[in-house]
């Protein structure tokens, strides 16, 4: 049996944070992406997430450096969870969406 691990979001781009490493150019970043519904009652609500997304320079995932805070970007990729130890002492665990291919859209085609 083959397991599938593949999300798609399209959003706009919070924090960024370059860097390279291992000579490769990685970007790492938030994403908000915005769902609008409306109530039983008629009332709308939009539903904010947030997401963190790294991105690795390669075949599909090219122009790193055009991703700014306000961009919008169309990401396709895979989940990795982490755990790690909280200030507090708590485990935590985060989901991070790994890129493996990213385009960094205009306005009109948001």
């Amino acid at each position: 049996m083959e397991y599938i691990n593949k999300v798609e979001m399209k959003g706009r781009v919070g924090t960024v944070r370059n860097n390279v490493v291992n000579g490769s150019h990685v970007a790492n970043f938030s994403l908000i992406t915005d769902i609008m519904y409306k109530t039983k009652d008629g009332t709308p609500v939009s539903e904010a997430t947030w997401f963190n997304v790294a991105a690795w320079e390669g075949k599909d995932v090219q122009m790193l450096e055009k991703i700014e805070k306000g961009a919008i970007v169309h990401v396709w990729g895979r989940l990795r969870s982490s755990r790690f130890e909280g200030q507090d002492g708590t485990e935590k665990q985060v989901y991070e969406l790994l890129a493996t291919r990213l385009r960094v859209l205009k306005e009109d085609e948001e």
